[in-house]
């Protein structure tokens, strides 16, 4: 296995210390905002935004005329980190208290807890926790006007869209124009696995965003040193293969696919016996908890896992008390999961997520993927592998195989630029012009000249890139067969045209170029030799003083993934791959023949007048060959 991402971090322990007042760095910056109706705080998961949604809550209970706070999770089990919370021996002016009638993240009907929410709403009670569920169904029996001088705390808000079918999309941007509620919106990623926006431009700009990236999380850690993140790629069942990537001497999360997914054998209960027996025997199950012991093979060590895909709910309901409960990292070894042990769930001293098939939401992987990362003694290293179907030419699905292959490729080259650290990019405006620590200067570049643009890149600028990563041209452009100059001016400005409709032409660019810009530098590899800093770019290393925005254009800045991509399956399916791509070929347009034809001119006179020749196994000499017949094409319609 290769990883197509890895990071090195400084554990200098920043994000984990507190003030005076028992807060994180990410819990500080958010109690900055208290004071705003309307607060999105996007954080990575293990960051704290339970307690950052405590204090906030507190604050407008005590100082700001707040009469209620519902906070509304997307599953019971992460109603836990909303439990009852000592504050003040940490500095803090009151504690988290929830009255046990109005926890609702507890078994029952929904019925009954409307019936209880509705109580708590007509006068009873300060605090509530329940489902998105519960407040879904509850909402129909309300009037929006309860829901003044309330705060709404809406965890994991990624699951709200604006789609008509969304209830909770609906509910809320009902309240926000029926009431005077206040609303805390929390999640660990605000991009979703579809096109779909989570709410309205309009209804998104009335929230002040407060933002703590995964680098400033993971790099402020005490143990916790680097990150993988790589690609396994097997042929027939992935059982066969379950043992060359399971390494049970980590602590483990192994996800099982989905049985909808191609990657499933349709019996789920016969793939958690099958990992079973690959690992070893299985010796007992604690009655008690519903652990299992299991006896591996190799050298006959107890191990202690939980079958989180049988669905017996009185087997599901010991197990997971158990883990919620875990104290030591000898408490557990693997966890064998389905839709389970995703978003909210905390298990610290997991190392390795291990994931079969191809995740459609980037918001899933993130999830998964901090599962592994929070911080813990007992890890330096933690690592996500993501094991994929290879492609196979005699199967019919060969097109779906290869599309969740480069989407799966896609996710990495995010997750890439989310786990990196964050640079100011300013114009170079002479030789003389000096960067300041944490800044990169580049001649040529546009500066934002607008707060729109200023606060899309300080906010927005990782959601920009997720869509851009979700498009399908760029999928079957990324592996090289579009120049590079069209992704980036033709069609990276087309998204963001119609991700931001409200921009001027001016402002697409300026957002354009620090797009491009930053995916560049953080795919880079920066190594310094004196005092001088050169980035690797385009296959040569360049003084990062002598960087301009035209050599920035010039390049994919999400090669470096495909480069490993290649290394990491045979040459056979990398043909298959490019033939499928090639057999869903993306139009040409005029404008990437314009960016093409000094291209084909220079082409030309490099190889004796011999013109780009549209079957060449060089994938960018077929674009050319291919705009060149477009070109001619062209002409004989106009006549010329």
């Amino acid at each position: 296995m290769l990883n197509t991402v890895d990071v090195n971090y400084a554990h200098t322990g920043k994000s984990k210390s507190t003030s005076s007042m028992g807060m994180r760095e990410m819990q500080e910056r958010a109690f900055e905002a208290r004071n705003t109706q309307y607060l999105l705080l996007k954080a990575p998961p293990a960051s704290g935004k339970s307690r950052a949604l405590m204090f906030l809550a507190l604050d407008k209970i005590h100082n700001q005329g707040i009469k209620k706070v519902i906070v509304a999770v997307p599953e019971m089990s992460i109603g836990g980190s909303f439990a009852n919370t000592d504050l003040t021996s940490y500095g803090f002016f009151a504690d988290w208290k929830v009255e046990p009638e109005f926890n609702l993240c507890t078994p029952g009907s929904n019925v009954s807890k409307v019936s209880v929410f509705t109580k708590f709403m007509q006068g009873e009670g300060q605090i509530l926790v329940c489902t998105h569920a519960t407040l879904r169904f509850a909402f129909e029996a309300l009037e929006e006007s309860l829901f003044d001088n309330c705060l709404l705390a809406i965890d994991e808000f990624h699951h709200v869209s604006v789609d008509a079918e969304s209830k909770l999309g609906e509910l809320l941007r009902l309240v926000m124009n029926k009431s005077s509620v206040h609303i805390i919106a929390m999640t660990g990623s605000y991009f979703r696995g579809d096109s779909v926006p989570i709410l309205l431009p309009e209804d998104e700009s009335k929230f002040t965003k407060i933002n703590y990236n995964y680098y400033e999380q993971l790099n402020g850690y005490d143990y916790l040193k680097s990150l993988g993140i790589g690609y396994h790629f097997y042929q027939g069942k992935y059982t066969t293969a379950i043992g060359e990537v399971l390494d049970t001497d980590k602590k483990t999360i192994l996800h099982i696919p989905s049985v909808q997914s191609g990657e499933s054998t349709k019996e789920k209960y016969n793939e958690v016996d099958t990992i079973l027996d690959i690992i070893g025997t299985v010796v007992s199950q604690d009655q008690d908890t519903g652990v299992l012991f299991v006896k591996r093979k190799t050298d006959g060590k107890i191990l202690k896992v939980a079958d989180l895909v049988h669905d017996n709910p009185l087997n599901r309901n010991k197990i997971v008390t158990y883990l919620r409960n875990i104290k030591s990292p000898d408490d557990m070894d693997l966890i064998i999961a389905l839709g389970m042990a995703k978003e909210g769930f905390d298990w610290a001293y997991c190392e390795h997520a291990l994931t079969v098939g191809y995740r459609g939401s980037l918001t899933e992987i993130i999830q998964i993927i901090g599962r592994c990362t929070r911080d813990s003694s007992n890890k330096s290293h933690a690592q996500f592998t993501n094991l994929i179907a290879q492609p196979d030419a005699s199967d019919n699905l060969v097109k779906l195989s290869v599309n969740n292959m480069l989407k799966a490729i896609t996710c990495s080259l995010l997750m890439e630029q989310v786990l990196a650290p964050s640079f100011k990019f300013r114009t170079r405006v002479n030789d003389d012009d000096i960067a300041l620590p944490g800044e990169i200067k580049i001649k040529g570049f546009k500066e934002p000249s607008t707060q729109r643009v200023k606060d899309i890149i300080e906010s927005d600028l990782n959601d920009l890139k997720a869509r851009i990563l979700q498009d399908d041209q760029i999928i079957k452009a990324l592996p090289g067969n579009v120049d590079f100059e069209v992704i980036n001016k033709v069609m990276i400005p087309k998204i963001i045209k119609l991700q931001y409709p409200d921009l001027t032409p001016t402002e697409i660019e300026e957002l354009r170029q620090h797009v491009v810009a930053d995916a560049a530098i953080k795919s880079g590899e920066i190594k310094e030799e004196g005092d001088k800093r050169f980035i690797r770019m385009a296959d040569r290393f360049v003084n990062i003083d002598d960087l301009h925005i035209d050599l920035i254009d010039s390049i994919n800045p999400f090669q470096a993934a495909f480069e490993i991509l290649s290394k990491s399956v045979t040459p056979t399916v990398l043909k298959l791959i490019q033939e499928t791509i090639e057999a869903t070929r993306i139009k040409m347009t005029d404008e990437e023949v314009k960016l093409l034809w000094p291209k084909i001119k220079q082409f030309v006179k490099d190889h004796n007048g011999k013109e780009p020749d549209i079957n060449s196994s060089d994938a960018l000499e077929s674009r050319m060959g291919e705009a060149l017949i477009y070109l001619k094409q062209e002409r004989i319609k106009r006549g010329v």
